[in-house]
């Protein structure tokens, strides 16, 4: 049954959730930095497609776990103008060599890592090339306790029915200690959503 949910139920529902119109202008504005040869971790049903900038973008290796994603972003991935090649594979093992890409990209993906997180974003900084970017928009742990606290309580809950998600990840400690370096950082409560699912992480990191 949790094979089932999370391979034909969850993508849907994931879906519906990050199709929100207004999250587009999120997606846009932080993938204005993508360039030349990308990685897209997490890459889902394939919503950050179309906000890629086309005339910066070499192609896209796109990389997730789940094969219900992959089908749901066959279209997306058919009608980008973009290349798009598409990997099933966890993000804490990649095959992919040593300083293989210009930009890596991640959103709302941290959360659902569901072990080695710091494993991943390890593998992240591998195979980023040296002065290459890691673009990111994430939400995790808030810094008002009122709000962490809630998001402790709940995220118990929060990993059975959202399929992985954790509410109170450290993203920018993660991004930190994986040896990243912040070129941009924005944190704010993301607009028509619960702050304990809504403190979010936008930012640029880089490789040195």
């Amino acid at each position: 049954m949790r094979r089932l949910y999370s391979r034909f139920i969850f993508p849907r529902l994931l879906g519906v959730f990050c199709s929100r119109s207004f999250l587009a202008r999120y997606r846009k504005a932080v993938l204005a930095e993508a360039n030349g040869e990308v990685l897209e971790i997490g890459f889902g049903t394939g919503l950050n497609l179309p906000h890629y900038p086309a005339e910066k973008v070499a192609k896209i290796t796109a990389i997730d776990t789940n094969v219900g994603m992959r089908n749901l972003a066959h279209d997306r991935m058919m009608s980008s103008s973009i290349p798009v090649e598409h990997v099933l594979v966890g993000g804490d093992a990649l095959p992919m060599p040593d300083n293989s890409y210009d930009t890596v990209v991640s959103t709302w993906v941290l959360c659902s890592i569901k072990e080695n997180v710091q494993g991943a974003l390890k593998e992240l900084y591998r195979v980023l090339k040296p002065n290459g970017k890691f673009i990111f928009l994430e939400h995790g742990l808030s810094p008002d306790p009122k709000v962490r606290a809630w998001q402790d309580r709940l995220n118990p809950i929060q990993v059975i029915i959202a399929d992985g998600c954790h509410l109170n990840r450290d993203v920018k400690g993660l991004i930190s200690q994986a040896g990243f370096q912040f070129e941009k950082l924005r944190e704010y409560y993301l607009e028509k959503t619960p702050k304990v699912g809504g403190y979010m992480y936008e930012g640029v990191a880089t490789k040195k």
